[in-house]
């Protein structure tokens, strides 16, 4: 009973009332009611959400061993290897192949909401989305997930968050006063570069480039903070 899409509502309606699905926003709307309960609650015991932060004594380590198994090879990790694991990993993808993985899944239509931006033409359990397929099974395609519930922050905020550190210590360790000159709007101009444009390098050639100017940063970021550290030492490491 798979709700059908209606051109003259230009909504999904369930196919034997006829009515309208619940709208993406009605069903946000109804989370905020004092008397709305989750459907599933799982208890985990205590949690440690510190998160990553710069400046601490543990950020370089915590970011290297992250970056550690985000570089693993994830079909590796979830091909099944005897007939427990094949069995196990079916039962998933059959599960996880009606779960909603986003505010646009089409498989939202399965649990009578609309999905955020409702169009024509959707049918669940063939939405595209990594975490529905089975060489990526359970992988959002994320490198970073933020929770506004915890952090109130987007993506977006925290980098905003990290330039702002960044160029605070730069400009206290680097420049003769902590006024920071406004940059000349006209100083720069873009035009669309093509690969046959003489003052083009090479890809190669533009990686490296790209690689060194990184390095410079970093060391000019290191020699900054401690230079406004209270030991003045500093303890330069550069990822590989």
């Amino acid at each position: 009973k798979v709700p059908v899409w209606s051109p003259e509502v230009g909504a999904y309606c369930d196919p034997a009332s006829g009515q309208p699905l619940t709208t993406w926003q009605a069903a946000l709307d109804a989370l905020d009611d004092e008397d709305a309960t989750p459907a599933d609650v799982i208890r985990l015991g205590r949690v440690d959400a510190r998160g990553i932060e710069h400046g601490t004594k543990d950020a370089e380590r915590a970011i290297r061993y992250v970056t550690k198994y985000l570089t693993k090879d994830l079909v590796d990790n979830t091909h099944p290897r005897t007939d427990p694991q094949q069995a196990h990993f079916d039962r998933l993808h059959a599960e996880l192949a009606v779960l909603p993985c986003s505010p646009t899944c089409a498989n939202w239509l399965l649990y009578g909401v609309q999905p955020d931006g409702v169009k024509p033409g959707l049918v669940p359990g063939r939405c595209s989305g990594k975490v529905h397929q089975r060489t990526t099974l359970g992988f959002t395609g994320r490198r970073v997930l933020v929770s506004r519930q915890w952090s109130g922050k987007t993506l977006a905020d925290h980098r905003a968050d990290n330039r702002a550190w960044v160029r605070t210590v730069l400009a206290g360790a680097l420049a003769d006063d902590e006024a920071t000159p406004a940059e000349d709007a006209n100083r720069y101009s873009f035009e669309l570069a093509r690969p046959e444009d003489p003052d083009v390098d090479s890809l190669a050639v533009r990686l490296m480039r790209a690689v060194s100017e990184r390095r410079r940063w970093h060391a000019e970021l290191e020699h900054a903070r401690a230079a406004s550290s209270p030991t003045g030492t500093a303890h330069l490491t550069l990822a590989a």
